[in-house]
């Protein structure tokens, strides 16, 4: 049985039947004892996710298989106790490529570490690459979140939503390791005055002084079309989506206020975090206030897919090798960091796939 067969019927075993109403474009493949990040699926049909730092996981990359989540690559590199200096502390945004490298960006917010873009080659089990981000590529506030991978230009775009004024993309040169931060404090990438408020409950976090307050977050989803000509991207906050040429991007000698001149406002959107983008253009992305996931078609329209109570806070999604849509939702807004010191968020959490209008490319 291929790899791909093996995905296929691994899928079938783990849906759950849903019977609500309107949940006919999704459906559960697990459960989850731990809040997810980021997912990535490999064009083996491995599933590899990050485990959202907000929950303090004590292994911040899993691979999920047989119904477990397992630390991935292994122990040493994902234990965020760990005292190897290229442990992975605090990942999020996380993708793999058509050759088998895991990409996993860490932005060592637990431990105070340098950022840094960490590849593991899978087929060789062994350490690909590692790019550090230090000031002034990253910022001290720096958050960085997502990226997309170019594997044309040996580019990757990563969003860092930063403290939102100073928000801004940061492009990584994988042939030479050096980075660039570009479009900082662009209309595109700092965040609206706009609040998130979930089934009535706003977003809050806790100041320094012990005062709450209603956060802003800047760009943070980010893709990049299966042509490689347009990078897609677009502040959490924010009723706006953006693209840009990634030729544009890549071009190290172009002037900042020309590269600002390139930028399109895209469509509509509504406040959202992660994206991923099919062989027709069509955008996925969850619509985080009414527990939601929609799609932006090639028409630039916004539409729903799916609503429901188990749709709170869709965060990553990720293609499989058949064309499979997948995502995680982690309820983050319910996590102490986001509810104002208060945890209320409680598994079981989930990895979902959803019908997807069109294939898309595995990893991304």
């Amino acid at each position: 049985m291929t790899s791909i067969a093996k995905f296929t019927a691994f899928v079938l075993l783990l849906i759950v039947d849903i019977t609500h109403a309107g949940e006919s474009d999704f459906s559960i493949l697990a459960e989850l004892d731990n809040g997810p990040g980021n997912v990535t699926v490999m064009s083996d049909g491995r599933i590899i996710m990050s485990l959202h730092q907000f929950y303090q996981p004590k292994y911040t990359v899993v691979e999920y298989k047989h119904n477990k989540l397992l630390p991935f690559p292994n122990r040493e590199f994902s234990d965020s106790s760990s005292t190897s200096p290229l442990r992975l502390d605090s990942v999020l945004g996380i993708r793999s490529d058509a050759v088998g490298n895991v990409w996993m960006l860490d932005n060592g917010m637990r431990s105070g570490m340098t950022p840094k873009l960490v590849a593991w080659d899978t087929r060789r089990n062994q350490l690909h690459q590692v790019i550090y981000l230090p000031p002034p590529i990253a910022p001290e506030d720096q958050f960085v979140n997502d990226f997309a991978i170019d594997t044309q230009r040996d580019l990757v775009f990563i969003s860092d939503p930063a403290g939102g004024i100073n928000a801004a993309i940061i492009v990584i040169n994988l042939k030479t390791g050096t980075a660039r931060r570009v479009l900082e404090g662009h209309r595109s990438v700092i965040p609206e005055l706009i609040d998130l408020i979930i089934d009535e409950v706003p977003i809050q976090v806790t100041d320094q002084s012990g005062k709450r307050i209603r956060p802003h977050i800047g760009v943070n989803a980010i893709t990049e079309d299966l042509n490689n000509e347009w990078v897609y991207f677009g502040p959490m906050h924010a009723h706006s989506l953006y693209r840009i040429k990634a030729n544009d991007l890549a071009d190290e000698s172009m002037d900042a206020r020309v590269l600002a001149n390139k930028v399109q406002r895209y469509s509509d959107k509504p406040i959202s975090d992660g994206i991923s983008i099919d062989k027709q253009n069509n955008i996925y992305l969850g619509e985080l206030a009414v527990n939601a996931i929609g799609v932006i078609s090639e028409d630039r329209k916004y539409r729903r897919l799916a609503q429901s109570p188990l749709l709170s806070w869709v965060d990553s999604f990720s293609f499989g090798p058949d064309g499979q849509l997948v995502a995680v939702v982690n309820r983050l807004h319910q996590s102490a960091t986001l509810n104002g010191g208060n945890s209320k968020s409680k598994p079981p959490y989930y990895l979902l796939q959803i019908k997807a209008l069109a294939p898309g490319l595995p990893g991304r």
